[in-house]
């Protein structure tokens, strides 16, 4: 890693995410998956699905529900990267949502927010495990996530085609892979 990439990354901030902050993670998580803006990162969904990620009403609740977090990875007072963690149970939490600014992308950003996000379920919640759903067709992300620990599971659950609000397919068939990673 070249000198001024680890500088970058020595400078980063992570701090649970307020009320105030819903506007700026929509828009983070927006521009990271969907539309012209995602294409400038390698997370984009937009050849897959079209719309809006997410929008204020779901961030603002999941911001609020009890046993629902959003970590923000800041640089100089910036949300750079967010991610949403989500209580199971006693032993397991959910990842999602998980994003970097697209411009800053490829520079070992997001793997330093998923050592936070990991830190912060074993100190906070003792969860032992952690899953996340990836949508097959996205063999690259899929691959990111096992590099960094995580295990397919063979379990797969639909896209929900009928929510619009979260995309809408471009291709069909689209389903979601269950990804696993034990803590410790």
């Amino acid at each position: 890693m070249a000198n001024g990439a680890q500088t970058f990354i020595n400078e980063l901030t992570f701090r649970k995410a307020l009320h105030d902050d819903v506007a700026a993670i929509v828009a983070l998580v927006n521009s990271a998956y969907r539309g012209d803006s995602s294409r400038a990162g390698w997370t984009t969904e937009a050849d897959i699905l079209g719309g809006q990620r997410t929008d204020a009403e779901e961030i603002a609740q999941s911001i609020a529900e009890a046993g629902s977090e959003f970590l923000l990875c800041m640089h100089d007072g910036e949300t750079i990267g967010s991610v949403h963690l989500l209580r199971q149970d006693a032993q397991t939490a959910y990842l999602g949502m998980l994003v970097i600014k697209p411009g800053l992308q490829g520079r070992g950003l997001g793997s330093r927010l998923m050592d936070e996000a990991e830190r912060f379920l074993m100190e906070q919640w003792s969860v032992s495990r952690l899953q996340m759903q990836v949508i097959t067709l996205r063999e690259e992300l899929i691959a990111f996530y096992e590099r960094r620990g995580f295990s397919r599971t063979g379990e797969f659950k639909p896209f929900p085609e009928s929510e619009p609000r979260f995309g809408l397919p471009k291709v069909m068939g689209l389903k979601f892979e269950v990804l696993e990673k034990g803590l410790s």
